[in-house]
């Protein structure tokens, strides 16, 4: 390793050390999975929390507390055992462009899903493994599978895909938290069919600008080439665990506004 990609690791593992820690947790998304400890509920609470995760952070914590809370504070039940009449209260839901129309059909597409598989996991890696160099496949996978039924167009939005060059930075960031296993307390690392090291690291506008500064992106454009071209030069750095850098670079750029 050259001596300015050792100063660059030795940068942002410091700044990993400094927020990937259990204090990350309360004012990020991630806190609404933390609230549960059935693998399926973990799953559920941060899929939403992940697709509502854009705009405020207080008011994307305030909306998915408000949707726990319509679910009986237990998800995967819900998903499966509701009845018609327990989705009325949900009819005002609003949070940016995500609305009650789009809600239903996420329940809907849950409750299709663990109706017949124990894990969201399997709505992204049908098989027993993953071989594949990247999550790509799997995000598509993903997108294709979540509209195998029928659902309103609007809805298409909100699930991103590689195929229309999206960075999918929600998704790899629920990726991320489903997949990266440390001790440290943030990420569950629940599934096993995707390994740390198949990672995409999460890019949006923050983190790109912070990569072009530091010299791992030409451009702070967001889009999926960035998205694998800023992993793997992260994997130049941590080969096992690119998305790690997740911490560092959204540190850098929203709490240090680097």
């Amino acid at each position: 390793m050259d001596k300015r990609l050792e100063g660059l690791k030795n940068l942002l593992d410091e700044k990993v050390r400094l927020y990937n820690q259990p204090s990350f947790i309360l004012k990020d998304p991630i806190v609404i999975p933390h609230r549960f400890s059935k693998k399926q509920d973990i799953e559920i609470a941060g899929l939403f929390a992940a697709v509502l995760a854009w705009g405020n952070r207080t008011a994307i914590i305030n909306n998915c507390n408000r949707l726990m809370a319509w679910m009986d504070e237990a998800p995967h039940q819900f998903v499966l055992q509701h009845e018609e009449q327990d989705l009325k209260k949900m009819m005002g839901f609003a949070h940016r462009t995500f609305n009650a129309t789009d809600l239903l059909y996420f329940i809907s597409f849950l409750q299709y899903h663990y109706s017949n598989h124990t894990s969201l996991e399997d709505a992204f890696v049908p098989g027993k493994t993953y071989k594949h160099d990247s999550i790509e496949e799997a995000l598509v996978h993903f997108h294709n599978y979540f509209f195998s039924i029928e659902h309103p167009e609007r809805t298409r939005k909100h699930i991103s895909t590689p195929l229309r060059k999206s960075a999918c930075k929600r998704i790899n960031m629920y990726l991320r938290w489903m997949v990266r296993k440390d001790n440290n307390g943030v990420d569950f690392g629940l599934w096993n069919k995707i390994s740390p090291r198949q990672l995409v690291c999460p890019l949006d506008v923050h983190v790109a600008r912070v990569a072009q500064r530091l010299e791992l992106l030409e451009n702070d454009k967001s889009n999926w080439q960035n998205a694998l071209r800023l992993t793997y030069q992260l994997r130049q750095l941590n080969p096992e665990d690119p998305a790690v850098y997740d911490y560092a670079l959204f540190g850098l750029g929203m709490a240090e506004r680097f």
